[in-house]
């Protein structure tokens, strides 16, 4: 509508120009005019002729879209009537249906449940897999170390002889290489012994404490369980821990009474000003 309206104002103004043009004389302000108003017209026109097509396009669209729509509705009333038969045909079976998926619920929790113990055991197979190379590499290593190492006799009169010459340090790690290599050997006992007297020699009083108690523990028919008996109870003693140390030396009196150690426990006794056998034995 606004179109035509242009058009119309277009062709008034026209026909007012050329009337006009007769009176007073072309200029050449009314041939600009004239020429303006020329265009505008062409203008106008391409406008008009690009709406009108727009407008076609537009109409063919809602056309097609309602199309569209009535099918889509057609469709939707078909679904719902089908549904709506099939709901009437299925009543009968819903029963069924939720007795067969109560039924398949129980047999997937219990392949839930198998399928946990069979991972618990792939878990521990693996873990025993491992700790079984673990084991097996470092025997292997220990093997290797002992096929490296020199044998027995040497290792032990060579960590005595450094014993013996003071050389304290070379001697603990000769004793401590003797017991790692060879532990279930009588002289492994002569090891843990002599590494306490050493650590009882430097002041290591816990340390000597511990290393006796191997030898009492571990090699209780060796020959220096009453030796480290006796030198436990004098560490317990350095250690403040006098009861426990006195302790120790009445039961070297009383296991070992003619030996050299019992002799040395009744000498630290009298020291201490006790006497050398309990109220129990008294």
């Amino acid at each position: 509508m606004k179109l035509q309206r242009g058009f119309t104002l277009l062709a008034l103004l026209s026909a007012l120009c050329f009337a006009i043009t007769p009176a007073w004389g072309v200029s050449k302000e009314m041939v600009q005019l004239q020429t303006q108003v020329q265009q505008l017209q062409e203008q106008m026109t391409a406008m008009q002729r690009g709406f009108d097509e727009r407008m076609g396009v537009m109409n063919n669209l809602v056309e097609r879209d309602s199309d569209a729509v009535n099918k889509v509705a057609a469709a939707v009333s078909a679904l719902q009537l089908m549904l709506q038969k099939e709901q009437g045909d299925s009543s009968g079976h819903v029963d069924q249906l939720s007795g067969q998926i109560q039924s398949l619920n129980d047999s997937l929790d219990e392949l839930k449940a198998r399928l946990a113990k069979v991972s618990k055991q792939l878990e521990d197979m693996q873990s025993t897999q491992q700790s079984t190379a673990a084991q097996t590499a470092q025997q292997q290593a220990q093997q290797q170390a002992i096929a490296q190492a020199p044998p027995p006799d040497v290792l032990y009169q060579n960590a005595l002889r450094d014993y013996n010459g003071a050389k304290y340090d070379l001697a603990t790690q000769e004793f401590s290489d003797y017991i790692k290599f060879y532990p279930n050997t009588d002289l492994a006992g002569n090891c843990y012994y002599y590494l306490g007297e050493i650590q009882f020699h430097q002041g290591n009083y816990q340390q000597a404490s511990q290393s006796y108690d191997q030898v009492m523990q571990n090699f209780p028919t060796g020959s220096k369980v009453a030796s480290a008996q006796l030198k436990k109870g004098l560490s317990l003693i350095e250690l403040g821990k006098k009861d426990d140390g006195v302790e120790e030396l009445r039961r070297v009196i009383q296991r070992y009474p003619r030996s050299p150690e019992a002799l040395q426990a009744r000498e630290r006794l009298r020291q201490l000003k006790v006497p050398s056998v309990g109220r129990s034995g008294e």
